[in-house]
């Protein structure tokens, strides 16, 4: 009688997860993650504005971050992985680190205190792939083409058909005016550290670098606020209410473990400023979901606004 072979859970789930990716074109993968970002990332500005709403933006936005990298890099532990990283390589990790997480989500999550989600959409929306472009093609990683110009300016066109007339109506007031300016910082300081990691990716996988950035982002910024922001050590009683938590979650499980790591996927294999274009759908991702769910009024110009965005991307997409 022959002994019965049994194959471990772990073995079977690799083998299924290899087979998988093989019968899945690498351009059809890459796609579906473009598609999700855009979605999730549509819909992140509405949980940022409930959240910071209750609790301090440092405390919110670090332990979002941290509690994302502890979790991707336990899931790497699980895979059997030995953290390394080559010395020369830390001082430029600890940057893009600060760049992506520290500096630009607190600088955002305060903006965003002072002007409402809308205008904070456009701002980011219409500097995302400018900024990209600008910042991929000085540091020599793209050349600069006169298509990804004209995708950009009917992309920007787009935007303010879309928000602008309701972005900015009313008087700007001075505390608006510094919000915006902060959303716009962050902006820059994002787009500058997207650009900054695809090189150290010849080195350092995807999936590691997003852990790594998570962790040493958001652990930074999580201290500087348990030290210096007024209440962040009553926030870390967790007692925010339903809706924060629930924002909080929904912003760290697709906006932070998920959404990092696709997104370090497609800038290492597309280049910066094509990812950045993701800036153009999101927003009509906001829009649709507000009127299916929320039966906002969706006119005219919203549609002609969100055509030229979608088609802003289609110009770059399509190589």
């Amino acid at each position: 009688m022959s002994a019965t072979h049994t194959t471990p859970l772990s073995t079977t789930w690799r083998r299924v997860s290899v087979t998988t990716r093989r019968r899945i074109p690498p351009a059809m993968r890459r796609q579906a993650m473009f598609v999700f970002l855009c979605v999730v990332w549509g819909t992140t500005w509405l949980g940022m504005k409930v959240g910071i709403a209750v609790v301090p933006p440092g405390v919110f936005a670090g332990l979002r971050w941290s509690c994302a990298g502890l979790a991707l890099l336990a899931w790497r532990l699980s895979q059997g992985y030995r953290p390394r990283l080559p010395r020369r390589m830390i001082p430029r990790m600890v940057l893009v680190s600060v760049l992506l997480i520290s500096f630009s989500q607190v600088i955002q999550l305060y903006g965003l205190r002072h002007i409402t989600a809308g205008l904070a959409a456009v701002l980011s929306s219409a500097l995302t792939p400018i900024a990209l472009l600008g910042f991929s093609a000085g540091l020599g990683q793209e050349r600069f083409t006169w298509r990804q110009a004209a995708a950009i300016a009917v992309g920007v066109v787009g935007i303010l058909v879309l928000f602008g007339p309701k972005a900015f109506t009313g008087e700007l007031q001075l505390a608006e005016a510094a919000g915006a300016a902060m959303v716009v910082t962050a902006t820059l300081l994002y787009s500058f550290g997207s650009v900054l990691i695809r090189p150290m990716m010849r080195s350092v996988q995807a999936s590691d670098m997003a852990w790594m950035t998570n962790l040493i982002g958001g652990g930074l910024l999580l201290t500087g606020a348990l030290v210096f922001e007024p209440g962040a050590l009553a926030a870390m009683r967790f007692d925010w209410g339903a809706p924060a938590l629930l924002a909080w979650l929904y912003l760290l499980i697709p906006g932070s473990l998920l959404s990092t790591v696709m997104y370090f996927l497609l800038v290492r294999d597309w280049g910066a400023s094509r990812v950045g274009t993701y800036a153009f759908v999101s927003p009509v991702i906001a829009v649709v979901v507000g009127a299916t769910l929320f039966g906002e009024h969706v006119e005219i110009a919203d549609v002609v606004g969100m055509g030229l965005m979608l088609g802003a991307a289609g110009i770059v997409l399509r190589r």
